[in-house]
């Protein structure tokens, strides 16, 4: 009998419902089948398991690496299968056996059966990570399987049918299949044609009424053919065409390190049905914020293991959805490693900046910080921005020839240098200081209980992990606590560090910017310059935001921002716009770490191929996704509500703030603000 064979899916399926209607018993094949790969080679998902028993070992004093590991698994597998030869046709492999023998010459007595359980976890589970259910092929399954049809699934493959049913079942569709056979339970292969007779015997089978799918032509075309069964081949030109594509990006990445960052988008890619619900938004996430964050993160774990940092304190309203990408890619890519414990801290500019005043008082570096927004004007934002009340400095003003509303920013019209001298002189006035820190001790005191609670006082070195961009959250937080003792090594990690303003580096207190940081020249990283709104508003928390901390008669309080004024409301509708990019981000987080993991892939190597999305998405973006990402609300409490003079901002538009038909007609835009960052990068 000679099996049929079929190049595309719908053929595939159509000839599979014809024949079907003459049988009773279908078999399927597993891998390529039913379940498709992300990557090209199966194999890939091994050094992965290597580097995670490696880790294991390492943790229980043994010198092992992952190559070594892989190595020995490699040889105890190849000698089971020479053994197995020898007394069967087929040359197979039993996954639990050689990887209890690796287990066992690796860890000796501790190699017990909780240890073999948790490595074939983390095995299965990379395993269904690289795993999709061919969809349309699944929906067949299952449509027999409610007709009456007897559905088995034959697979040739060192995991034991055990092992196979919880891939299934993970894939879904455990629930229509009647049993699971494997070559690793009986060493009777497919390959052979003795999985037939095998499973014929065992289920009171007929040849006759048959049918069995796959899509080696081999294995399940001319060995079941052979028998008497009815057999159909699926050659997939479509699914070896994105194998190819994998497999080429892949053989780039070895010399190439461009690729390999591309190679791990590659293998991030919806497949099958998993893209049907995303909107452009969700896209947007899942392709470019996704990788950008999750890498930026993967950068920020390594550089906590290296220094052996405990302890990670994810800041601001941004903290918050960084928290949720590192709880996504963290399992896949750190196994069994020392990672931090993390904690999602409530701070902000605001909340924190009074609070820096209760012991240094109100510095000037710190006062000329407020005037960096163009939307502050005099001492009435000073005040606002420290949570200071003006009245209590009234007598002391008119001391200095200043008032609350005397313009102190060159933005605005009325400035005269002499008042910002006059200012300097009263921030020298220790009646000024004073007052300053009467206003804000409780505020401080309150901040220290807040801290005690979240155990920030018990570690000697800590990470700070926000967005960025002048460190300012930071400055205001380590100034806030560092007269204590036990005041931990503060070293903060920023996506990017624009450094528009001097940070006070010390030992005990730095930042460093990840994908981009001014103090190392890097034009492409440069780049995030172009949309840091979208950073913001795209990582923030779904709560209001953190106004200030306050003492009560039992503890304290966390005061946050009124919701129901129109600022309030404005937060609202703009969380509510990001939504689904905040999904999209989560989901492409996971894959990235997923992806990374299997290939083994760093954040330098990865790097690359951020700062070209950077480049491309950000520089250089289409009309359409500007309109449609763009935020349509940024609340910024350090900005106040004064206007500056036209003539102060003239020429400060940014490309994201274009019209769609701007971006769109006007081909040379993209270009002529590149070359201007260009010439601003070469300035500083």
């Amino acid at each position: 009998m000679k099996w049929q064979t079929c190049y595309t899916l719908d053929s595939f399926l159509k000839k599979g419902e014809q024949l079907a209607k003459q049988c009773e018993v279908i078999t399927f094949d597993l891998f390529d089948t039913l379940l498709v790969r992300r990557i090209h080679d199966p194999d890939l998902v091994k050094p992965s398991v290597a580097r995670f028993v490696a880790n294991k070992a390492q943790r229980n004093g043994l010198d092992w690496t992952w190559p070594r590991v892989q190595t020995l698994r490699d040889e105890i597998e190849a000698g089971q299968r020479q053994e197995t030869g020898k007394r069967f046709e087929d040359h197979e492999a039993c996954y639990p056996q050689f990887m209890g023998e690796l287990l066992k010459q690796i860890f000796q007595k501790k190699a017990d059966a909780d240890l073999l359980s948790e490595v074939t976890d983390y095995e299965l589970m990379m395993e269904n990570s690289m795993l999709v259910p061919r969809a349309e092929v699944v929906e067949w399954l299952s449509a027999l399987h409610a007709q009456g049809k007897k559905i088995y699934v034959l697979s040739d493959v060192y995991l034991p049918a055990s092992h196979l049913k919880r891939l299934i079942k993970h894939a879904g569709f455990l629930d229509s299949v009647d049993e699971v056979v494997s070559s690793a339970d009986s060493f009777l292969a497919k390959a052979s044609g003795l999985a037939f007779p095998l499973l014929k015997d065992r289920y009171h089978l007929r040849y006759e009424s048959w049918l069995h799918v796959g899509d080696n032509p081999f294995s399940d075309g001319l060995r079941p053919s052979e028998k008497g069964i009815k057999a159909l081949v699926l050659r997939d030109s479509s699914e070896k065409f994105r194998k190819a594509v994998v497999k080429r990006y892949y053989n780039y990445s070895q010399g190439q390190p461009f690729w390999k960052g591309r190679t791990v988008q590659q293998l991030m890619l919806p497949m099958e049905k998993e893209s049907n619900a995303f909107s452009p938004m969700r896209v947007y996430g899942y392709n470019v914020l996704a990788p950008l964050l999750a890498g930026f993160l993967q950068g920020v774990a390594e550089d906590c293991l290296r220094q052996g940092i405990k302890r990670l304190y994810f800041f601001s309203r941004e903290g918050w959805m960084l928290k949720k990408v590192w709880d996504e890619i963290v399992p896949f890519l750190f196994p069994e490693l020392p990672i931090p414990e993390t904690s999602y801290l409530y701070v902000s500019r605001m909340a924190l900046a009074g609070a820096s005043c209760a012991h240094q008082g109100l510095i000037r570096q710190n006062a000329d910080i407020v005037f960096l927004p163009t939307g502050n004007r005099d001492f009435r934002d000073v005040c606002r921005v420290f949570s200071l009340k003006p009245e209590g400095f009234a007598e002391i003003l008119n001391r200095f020839d200043l008032q609350v509303d005397t313009v102190l920013s060159g933005h605005h019209e009325g400035y005269l240098p002499e008042n910002i001298q006059q200012f300097h002189r009263l921030l020298e006035d220790d009646e000024f200081q004073v007052e300053v820190k009467r206003q804000t001790i409780d505020a401080n005191k309150a901040l220290q209980l807040y801290l005690q609670e979240q155990r920030f006082f018990e570690h000697e070195h800590v990470a700070l992990v926000d967005i960025g961009w002048l460190g300012t959250i930071q400055r205001f937080f380590f100034e806030a606590v560092s007269h204590r003792k036990e005041t931990p090594r503060c070293q903060g990690y920023l996506l990017g560090a624009t450094r528009g303003i001097e940070y006070p580096t010390a030992y005990n207190n730095c930042i460093h910017g990840m994908l981009y940081d001014r103090d190392r020249f890097n034009l492409a990283g440069s780049t995030i310059l172009y949309a840091q709104d979208l950073f913001e508003e795209a990582c923030r928390a779904p709560h209001p935001t953190l106004n200030g901390y306050q003492l009560t008669p039992d503890g304290f309080t966390l005061e946050f921002r009124d919701q129901h004024d129109a600022t309030g409301q404005a937060e609202k509708e703009q969380d509510e716009f990001y939504k689904e990019l905040q999904e999209g981000i989560k989901e492409g987080s996971r894959q990235y770490g997923i992806a990374a993991s299997i290939l083994g892939f760093k954040f330098k190597d990865i790097q690359p191929w951020l700062h070209y999305l950077l480049v491309s998405r950000l520089a250089f973006p289409k009309a359409d996704e500007v309109a449609t990402i763009r935020h349509k609300h940024h609340l910024d409490d350090f900005h106040g509500h004064h206007s500056p003079s036209n003539k102060k901002i003239k020429g400060r538009k940014a490309l994201w703030d274009n019209s769609r038909n701007t971006l769109r007609w006007n081909p040379l835009l993209r270009l002529k603000f590149f070359l201007r960052l260009i010439r601003d990068r070469l300035r500083e």
